[in-house]
């Protein structure tokens, strides 16, 4: 079905990546836990410093822990408002995205970044960190192996929240998949639709499904639907035995135990605060290649693969 074709670059390009990011142009009803704490709604004027750097479209990795943790902070705040403005929740979902890339990769920091955050925020931390570090573990580390080349895709803008969270809750409805899992999936293959491409096994769609497998599971719909999708995702996921074992059906929807970790970690997390999803949605997609991860902002397209260091070259 989904194979780590496509996964192998989204895992790259939405969670994985060590070198300096560089533009290249990457709820529900639920309770909301006791220790979760609901900030005001977070106007346009009043942007944490954090922040202001993604808000203006150069967005940076934090330079120490403490960065790092004031980060983590500055965007979660924006992410668990009741009425974020829709400019700052984009910056706080990239900046919290960056912030998860660095601790992920600086082993040493995170000890030190928990120390400053609040339980909520160090449970979401110890969360991402931990599925980003399972994703990378299903990428090669040596360099000659890491990309030269840009991706032929199209990097488009995500369906909105309510529009997803229907089709996540009529797939739970009619399937028995919790909607946080199809979420977490759509997350990581295809950064919720941003990424629109064809994998080299042939797997299509939001939800990266191997056409033959779309011929069982899609219901006649179309592949590149991002509702037919997710709902084929539920049938699929029931057929593997959803309700009896979530981590044996995710392993047949990609067969790698990391891959499993991962989307449980990102799942559990958006189980845990439904208002996460906001902040996933808000994530780039970054590639990484030779010279480090290049960030594809929305409007990148390639008919065809492109030399990354002449790529950067032409847009610094």
């Amino acid at each position: 079905m989904t194979r780590t074709t496509l996964i192998a670059a989204v895992l790259v390009a939405t969670t994985a990546c060590t070198g300096a990011s560089r533009p290249a142009s990457d709820p529900g009803e639920d309770p909301r836990p006791a220790d979760v704490v609901v900030s005001r709604t977070a106007a346009p004027d009043d942007v944490p410093p954090e922040l202001e750097p993604a808000l203006a479209g150069t967005p940076r990795r934090p330079g120490s822990p403490a960065d790092a943790a004031a980060m983590v902070e500055a965007a979660q705040r924006v992410i668990r408002s009741e009425q974020p403005e829709a400019g700052l929740l984009t910056a706080a979902g990239h900046t919290a995205q960056l912030a998860v890339r660095e601790v992920a990769v600086r082993r040493s920091w995170l000890p030190r970044v928990l120390d400053r955050l609040r339980p909520a925020d160090r449970r979401w931390l110890r969360a991402n960190v931990a599925a980003r570090r399972e994703f990378r573990s299903m990428h090669p580390s040596a360099d000659a192996d890491l990309a030269a080349e840009l991706p032929a895709w199209r990097i488009v803008a995500p369906a909105s929240e309510r529009t997803l969270m229907r089709s996540y809750r009529g797939a739970q409805r009619r399937f028995g998949v919790d909607w946080e899992y199809l979420a977490a999936i759509n997350l990581v293959e295809t950064a919720f639709g941003r990424i629109r491409g064809t994998s080299v096994a042939g797997a299509q769609g939001p939800m990266q499904f191997i056409p033959t497998t779309w011929d069982i599971y899609g219901a006649g719909g179309d592949i590149d639907d991002a509702h037919d999708a997710i709902l084929a995702a539920g049938r699929l996921l029931r057929a593997n035995g959803f309700a009896r074992d979530k981590a044996a059906a995710l392993w047949r929807y990609n067969n790698s135990w990391a891959y499993v970790r991962a989307v449980t970690h990102h799942a559990e997390t958006m189980r845990r605060d439904p208002r996460q999803l906001r902040g996933y949605l808000a994530r780039q997609v970054y590639y990484l290649t030779r010279i480090g991860s290049v960030w594809l902002p929305e409007g990148y397209a390639r008919t065809a693969p492109v030399p990354v260091q002449t790529y950067v070259e032409r847009h610094p």
